[in-house]
C-alpha cells in the first residue's frame, strides 16, 4: 500500500528541490561543455540565441503550469537512461572532436538527471519545453557555412534591387556593394543567419505557446526561415544607406545594424501575432479549440 502511494503522489517542493540539485550536478560533470557552449554564444554573434533558450524554455513551461497537477514522479528510471546515452555522446563527440555532439551529449545528461527526479510527466506533458533546448547547442560551422553562402549572395542581390529602387546609386561585385561610393559588404554577420535560428526559436515559442493546431504550428516553423530573411532586409537596407550616405568614421550605421538585429525579434513576434489575430478574424480555425465570445 506504502509503495502504491507512493508511485501515485504529485509533485511537491522536495521534487522540484531535487531537481535542481540534480540539474546542477549534470552541469558540474559536463562542466566543460557548459563553458564552451557558453564562449561560443558570447563571441559568435550567430550564436547569440542561445542566450534566449533559458527564457523561452521557461515561457513553455509557465504556458503549460495547469499541467502539474497531472504529473506524478514516475517512470524515473527513463532518466538514467537518457543521462547515460547523453554521456556516451558526450565522451564520443570529445574523443573524436565532434562538437555538436559534445555539447547534444551534455544537454541530455542534464535532462536525464532532472527526469531521474521528477519522472517520465516532466518529458512528455512539457515536451515542447525539452525539444526547445536542441537550440542550447551551437550550430556547427561546416552546416552554417553551408548555409550562409547562398544567403551573402542572395541577400546581397536583394538589398541592390530594392536599394535601387529607392534611387540609390548601387554598384555590386559578388557579396561587396557600393552605395554612393562607400564599399559595404554583405558578410556573415548580417546574411540573415543569425535572424534565422533567433526567428525558428521566437516562432517555436511562439507556435506552442499558444494552443494552435498543430498544422498551423508547423506552417509558422517552416516560414519562419523565410520571415527571417524578410526581416534581415528591412534592417539591411536603412543600415546600407546609413553606411553609404553618413560621413565616414560615423559609428551610427553600425550602432543601428546591432539594435535592429535584436528589435527584429519582437517585431516578428508580433507580426506572428497580428497573423493569427487576423486568421481568426476571418473564422479561419487555427486553434485546437474555439474560445468562447465575450
Amino acid at each position: 500500500m506504502k509503495l502504491e502511494a507512493r508511485n501515485t503522489e504529485r509533485w511537491t517542493r522536495k521534487h522540484l528541490v531535487a531537481a535542481v540539485a540534480m540539474a546542477t550536478l549534470g552541469v558540474l560533470a559536463t562542466l566543460p561543455a557548459w563553458i564552451d557552449i557558453h564562449t561560443i554564444a558570447m563571441k559568435d554573434e550567430e550564436s547569440s540565441h542561445i542566450f534566449l533558450v533559458p527564457f523561452v524554455a521557461i515561457w513553455m513551461v509557465w504556458v503549460r503550469r495547469a499541467r502539474v497537477r497531472y504529473c506524478r514522479p514516475t517512470g524515473q528510471l527513463l532518466g538514467p537512461i537518457i543521462a547515460a546515452f547523453g554521456w556516451m555522446m558526450a565522451a564520443y563527440g570529445f574523443y573524436h572532436e565532434i562538437q555538436s555532439f559534445w555539447h547534444a551529449g551534455s544537454v541530455l545528461v542534464v535532462m536525464g538527471c532532472v527526469i531521474s527526479v521528477l519522472g517520465r510527466h516532466a518529458l512528455f506533458r512539457f515536451l515542447p519545453a525539452a525539444a526547445v533546448l536542441i537550440f542550447l547547442v551551437p550550430v556547427p560551422g561546416r552546416i552554417r557555412l553551408e548555409i550562409s553562402m547562398p544567403l551573402q549572395a542572395y541577400t546581397a542581390s536583394i538589398a541592390k534591387n530594392l536599394l535601387e529602387i529607392f534611387g540609390a546609386d548601387v554598384q555590386q561585385s559578388g557579396n561587396l556593394l557600393s552605395i554612393n561610393g562607400q564599399p559595404v559588404t554583405i558578410i556573415e554577420a548580417c546574411n540573415g543567419l543569425r535572424m534565422v535560428f533567433a526567428l525558428i526559436l521566437v516562432s517555436f515559442a511562439f507556435s506552442f505557446g499558444l494552443p494552435l493546431r498543430n498544422s498551423v504550428r508547423m506552417l509558422v516553423l517552416v516560414v519562419s526561415p523565410i520571415a527571417a530573411i524578410a526581416c534581415n532586409l528591412v534592417r539591411i537596407i536603412p543600415t546600407m544607406w546609413l553606411f553609404g550616405y553618413l560621413p565616414r568614421g560615423s559609428n551610427i550605421g553600425s550602432a543601428f545594424h546591432t539594435f535592429s538585429g535584436w528589435m527584429m525579434l519582437p517585431i516578428a513576434f508580433l507580426l506572428l501575432l497580428g497573423i493569427i489575430r487576423t486568421l481568426r478574424w476571418a473564422m479561419i480555425p487555427v486553434m485546437r479549440y474555439t474560445l468562447a465570445a465575450p
